[in-house]
C-alpha cells in the first residue's frame, strides 16, 4: 500500500504483513474536537493521499482511453450491476410526499443484508477476514437509510471502500486509472439512479453555496483529467454544447449534465459555486482549489 501512495511505479511484489487483524469499523468523530484526532491521524493520511494519488493517475486522460482492467476490477464492477439491478426490482411506492421515496429502505435492507457476501465475492479467499470490516464501508456509501438522503460523506466512504481494498492488495498500483474511469465512475451512475428513483434529500447540502447536491471528488479528478486540455478550457463548462459533445470524455462535464437535467432556471443562480470556478483561468488552478475546498469540508 505504502508503494500505491508514495511511490508511483516502485514494486508490486511487497509482502503483505503476516497478521492482518480485522474489526467492525466504529464511528469516532463525534464531537468537533474529534475532528483534530482525525486530521493527525493515518487514516487521513492514507484517505487523502490515495485521492491525491488517484487524481495524479487521470490527469489529462479521458474516460474512454485505454487501461488495465483486472479481475478486482470487474468483479467490484459486478458488484455495482447487482445494486444498479435490485433499484429496477425495488420501484418507488406512491406515498404523499414527493422526496424521500421509502422504497429505498427496502432497497437498503437487502445491501444491508448482502454487502458481507458481495464484498467476499471480491476478495481472494486469504483475505476473508476483512470482508466485515471492507463492508461498513460499502453500506455507508449508498446514503442513509432513515433519512433517506444521500451526500458526500457517503461519497466518501465509498472512496474509504476502495481505499481499504488497496490497503489489503486488492486493487493494485496499475488498477489506478481503472479505479476512477471504471469502478467510480460505475459507481457515480448507480448513485445518479438511486437520487433520481428514489428522490433522494441532499445531505448536509450548503444549498446554493455548495458545490454540488451530491458529489465532490468527481469534480476533483475530473478537473485533473482537463488539466492541459488543447482547447476546453473552464469557462466552456457552462456552454451546453462543449458539455453535450465532450461529456463522455470528461467526469467533470458527465457531472454538469447531470445538475442541468436535474434543475431548472440559470446555471448561474442553481449552481453559484461552480458558476464562480468557470470563471478561473485553467484546469490546474480548478484541480488544487477544489482539493483545498475538500479538505476543508
Amino acid at each position: 500500500f505504502t508503494s500505491f501512495l508514495h511511490l508511483p511505479g516502485a514494486s508490486e511484489e511487497v509482502a503483505p504483513p503476516l497478521q492482518q487483524t480485522f474489526m467492525i469499523p466504529k464511528k469516532e468523530i463525534n464531537m468537533v474536537s474529534d475532528m483534530a484526532k482525525w486530521k493527525r491521524s493515518q487514516a487521513y493520511a492514507d484517505y487523502m493521499g490515495f485521492i491525491l494519488t488517484l487524481n495524479e493517475g487521470v490527469r489529462g486522460k479521458k474516460l474512454t482511453c485505454e487501461y488495465k482492467v483486472s479481475e478486482p476490477i470487474e468483479k467490484l464492477v459486478a458488484l455495482l450491476n447487482t445494486l444498479d439491478r435490485w433499484i429496477d426490482e425495488t420501484p418507488p411506492v406512491d406515498q404523499p410526499s414527493r422526496f424521500g421515496n421509502k422504497a429505498f429502505r427496502t432497497w437498503y435492507a437487502k445491501l444491508d443484508q448482502e454487502a458481507e457476501k458481495l464484498v467476499a465475492a471480491v476478495i481472494p479467499k486469504h483475505l476473508a477476514d476483512a470482508a466485515p470490516e471492507v463492508a461498513v464501508y460499502l453500506k455507508e456509501s449508498v446514503g442513509n437509510s432513515t433519512r433517506i438522503d444521500y451526500g458526500t460523506g457517503h461519497e466518501a466512504a465509498f472512496a474509504a471502500f476502495l481505499c481499504c481494498l488497496c490497503k489489503i492488495g486488492v486493487l493494485r498500483v496499475d488498477d489506478q486509472m481503472a479505479i476512477v474511469f471504471k469502478v467510480f465512475n460505475r459507481y457515480l451512475e448507480v448513485m445518479r439512479k438511486l437520487q433520481k428513483t428514489y428522490r433522494m434529500e441532499p445531505a448536509g447540502s450548503q444549498g446554493v453555496w455548495g458545490l454540488d447536491d451530491f458529489q465532490f471528488l468527481p469534480f476533483i479528478w475530473g478537473s485533473s483529467q482537463l488539466i492541459d486540455h488543447p482547447n476546453l478550457e473552464p469557462r466552456h463548462f457552462v456552454d451546453e454544447k462543449v458539455v453535450n459533445e465532450n461529456h463522455k470524455d470528461f467526469m467533470f462535464l458527465e457531472c454538469i449534465l447531470f445538475i442541468t437535467e436535474m434543475k431548472t432556471g440559470p446555471f448561474a443562480e442553481h449552481s453559484n459555486q461552480l458558476w464562480n470556478i468557470s470563471a478561473v483561468p485553467s484546469w490546474s488552478k480548478v484541480n488544487q482549489g477544489l482539493i483545498r475546498m475538500y479538505k476543508a469540508e
